[in-house]
């Protein structure tokens, strides 16, 4: 078997012991290939210019980090997931009336704590997920990014997140690996999903304005809505297959609507730096940090970051 897939392959095998953190770097316990991954991984985002963490430091027993039950009125479009109503459910699910509301349950695999353990669920995952996942959850914690609104850094966390797993990729595995191949694909085709997410949720919720407004009668918005979601169904499956993200949201209703549009909705905005910064990844993780030490509103930091590089713009449909 060639080398470097035998390296990705060995990931998703039960996980091992894993040991404790020295100076933010991971320190195995046994020679497990999880753990020398792991650690690569860490060693390039220092010299990438990541703040060192202790994400990803310890093995945990339980699946899942936590199951969470996000939810919101069938008619109503929250903008993201910090707004949406959130209850912690068991593994098996929400128990909510889905009648009454739209439902999107998530169990969850790593969180930005700076502490957060390697699960079984990411273990597991395919090499490249967790090859994303780690810089995306590490660069999430970075205290120079804390002063971003939360769809910022969303976006910011992804792209860096894309970015670094590419890079080490093609660092590791070399440039015409099929690993650095498929990684260096993610960035784009994110891109294609966010246009998609963000034209949507434009639609969702000017379908729910005219409800509110009087302008059409409950009834006929569901049954506008449920159109709206059979097209979008429809063109995400479309979209070349991501190997770290689903193309389509999680849940096909309002609740994953909104949850995704956490992450799409600057994307573009921040792609638009990266290209500005020659697609070089030190260049980019310095220009998405803000300058000085003060709380951003949303629209001061697209402001400045419109500054750094022009957003992608998409043809109308």
């Amino acid at each position: 078997m060639n080398p470097r897939r035998h390296i990705l392959a060995l990931l998703v095998v039960a996980m091992t012991a894993l040991a404790c953190v020295s100076r933010g770097r991971l320190v195995k316990a046994s020679d497990s290939p999880q753990a020398e991954l792991l650690a690569s991984m860490k060693d390039f985002e220092r010299q990438a210019g990541f703040e060192e963490s202790a994400n990803f430091a310890r093995h945990s027993s339980r699946v899942h980090v936590d199951y969470r039950c996000y939810y919101t009125g069938n008619l109503k479009l929250p903008d993201g997931y910090s707004k949406l109503k959130l209850r912690r459910g068991p593994p098996a699910g929400c128990a909510l009336n889905e009648e009454k509301y739209d439902v999107f349950f998530y169990p969850l695999e790593a969180a930005a704590s700076g502490h957060t353990p390697l699960t079984p669920s990411l273990g597991e995952a395919p090499g490249e997920r967790l090859l994303v996942v780690v810089p995306h959850e590490d660069f999430h914690n970075d205290s120079r990014i804390k002063d971003w609104p939360p769809a910022i850094r969303e976006a910011a966390s992804t792209l860096v997140g894309f970015l670094a797993a590419a890079e080490f990729a093609k660092e590791h595995y070399g440039q015409s690996s099929e690993e650095y191949q498929r990684l260096a694909r993610e960035p784009e085709i994110f891109l294609q999903k966010s246009e998609l997410i963000n034209r949507y949720a434009g639609l969702a919720a000017a379908l729910y304005e005219a409800r509110r407004a009087g302008a059409i009668t409950t009834s006929a918005a569901l049954e506008q809505k449920r159109g709206l979601f059979a097209r979008l169904s429809g063109e995400c499956r479309e979209l070349p297959d991501a190997r770290s993200f689903n193309k389509c949201p999680g849940a096909l209703n309002n609740a994953g609507l909104a949850f995704d549009r956490t992450y799409t909705k600057h994307y573009p905005l921040l792609y638009g730096v990266y290209l500005r910064s020659g697609k070089d990844l030190k260049s980019t993780i310095a220009q998405l940090r803000p300058p000085g030490k003060k709380r951003w509103t949303e629209q001061a930091a697209i402001s400045h970051l419109e500054a750094l590089g022009t957003p992608v713009r998409f043809a109308d449909p």
